[in-house]
């Protein structure tokens, strides 16, 4: 397995590579990867390509978008991805856009870490277990966003996924994950996420039980958020995404080898007599790509107050209204609190926003009870919610000096401005919900004093 920033290539070449200059900075997955000089040079689609191979084009936007946001990769194959039987629908995993199967909770809600099933009782794999938790939007209009709960305890076997409505950021929680892909391999760990962009087939190997979450976006890609006044450094730093170099199998499967997509929120399978995982190079800047959370430049407020949580976001959604998301990715990394007289924890909040919240590892400052690695929680728009009753009266009371906060914790944020619906699965079959969750609050007394300035 290999991973390079912003490389594709030749696979098992040693050839002298060249980059192609795309003027502007591009985001770091958006780079024109180098390529064979002696093999593609200054022609994507030859009338007889090297080697043998077909050319093919993912396209990753339409052809007329401006430069900055028009994405798409040539890739080199053996067989062309067209060659497959017709596809039917398939009965698999928990998948679903029905927002309306079960009446709105606008309640806080929490999830105890969800169960992985034991092998071998209940072979799973990556397909089989995903859960749709909640979303909005509809992906046959391209707008929208679902959130989903992955658990498996097998690998996909001469099995391949891509999704047709969108694209999915991986964050796996529990296990590392060996994502095959036309592009190449990654190793996904966990502290690390991965994005598969729409259209991109893969398949997922497990060494154990794993676990992880999933959020799914509808009609939009993710990038970098803009930086303003912080500057050109600073947050997620475009070196430190990485992206496959090329690796191919020419592999005949005489048994069949099932392609899954992902098709207007239902899952379809096709089989074909070949590996897919047969494209010898590439080039181009709509790939899938990999990031360490650690490598996160963290801001933070130095003199007092806070400053809001956005300052955390690794990866946004945009929409077309100006700063305002379809969903951003948010991390609450390990750093320093140095606030005087401050309330340091997180504030009491109302919000506008949904937002989702899970838990990679450690203990997360605001609640360090009861909000379990594996486990989530939802605040939907104009829900309140804040630090529980212990957290309030420690931070209070507490000596303001400069301290370390979140060391051995990762959690993070799905945050959308879409208001987000609960499937019945993530309510009820789950079985995983905590109906005590509202209780965190209910020791908060009132401290006023009229009398007190």
């Amino acid at each position: 397995m290999a991973c390079g920033n912003g490389v594709g290539g030749l696979a098992g070449t040693s050839e002298e590579q060249e980059h192609t200059n795309t003027g502007a900075e591009a985001q770091p997955w958006e780079r024109t990867a180098p390529y064979s000089i002696r093999v593609l040079r200054a022609q994507n689609n030859p009338q007889v390509c090297p080697y043998g191979l077909y050319a093919e084009q993912l396209s990753g936007s339409a052809f007329t978008c401006p430069r900055p946001t028009n994405k798409r990769s040539w890739l080199y194959r053996i067989l062309p991805s067209v060659c497959h039987k017709p596809f039917k629908p398939l009965e698999e995993g928990h998948l679903t856009h029905d927002w309306d199967e079960i009446e709105p909770d606008p309640n806080q809600l929490r999830w105890k870490p969800f169960e992985i099933p034991k092998a071998p009782q209940t072979k799973m794999d990556f397909v089989r277990g995903l859960h749709t938790l909640c979303g909005a939007g509809e992906p046959r209009g391209r707008n929208g966003i679902a959130i989903h709960i992955f658990v498996c305890n097998t690998s996909m076997i001469n099995r391949c996924l891509y999704n047709s409505d969108g694209d999915f950021l991986i964050v796996p929680q529990q296990g590392k994950l060996l994502i095959t892909t036309e592009f190449g391999k990654m190793l996904v760990e966990p502290n690390e996420i991965c994005v598969i962009q729409q259209g991109m087939r893969f398949s997922v190997e497990v060494f154990g039980e794993s676990r992880g979450y999933i959020l799914e976006v509808y009609g939009a890609h993710f990038e970098l958020p803009d930086l303003g006044p912080i500057g050109a450094n600073g947050l997620a730093n475009p070196r430190d995404f990485l992206v496959p170099m090329a690796w191919y199998e020419d592999r005949q499967v005489p048994g069949g080898y099932t392609v899954i997509s992902k098709y207007q929120g239902k899952l379809f399978s096709a089989q074909q007599d070949y590996s897919p995982y047969n494209v010898v190079a590439w080039h181009g800047n709509y790939t899938p790509y990999k990031y360490h959370l650690e490598k996160f430049m963290v801001i933070n407020a130095v003199a007092f107050d806070h400053a809001d949580p956005s300052i955390f976001t690794v990866l946004t959604a945009k929409t077309t209204r100006a700063g305002v998301a379809l969903a951003d990715f948010v991390i609450f990394p390990p750093r320093w609190v140095v606030a005087n007289n401050t309330f340091r924890p997180p504030y009491y909040h109302r919000n506008c926003m949904s937002e989702f919240m899970g838990l990679i590892k450690g203990h997360y400052e605001a609640k360090e009870e009861g909000f379990q690695p594996g486990g989530g929680s939802l605040h939907s728009m104009m829900t309140p919610h804040g630090p529980d009753a212990d957290c309030f009266e420690k931070a209070s009371k507490a000596k303001l000096e400069p301290e370390r906060v979140a060391d051995g914790t990762m959690a993070f944020m799905f945050e959308s401005s879409l208001s987000l619906a609960v499937t019945k699965w993530g309510l009820q079959t789950a079985n995983s919900l905590d109906k005590n969750y509202y209780k965190c609050w209910e020791p908060l007394k009132s401290h006023f004093n009229p009398k007190c300035k």
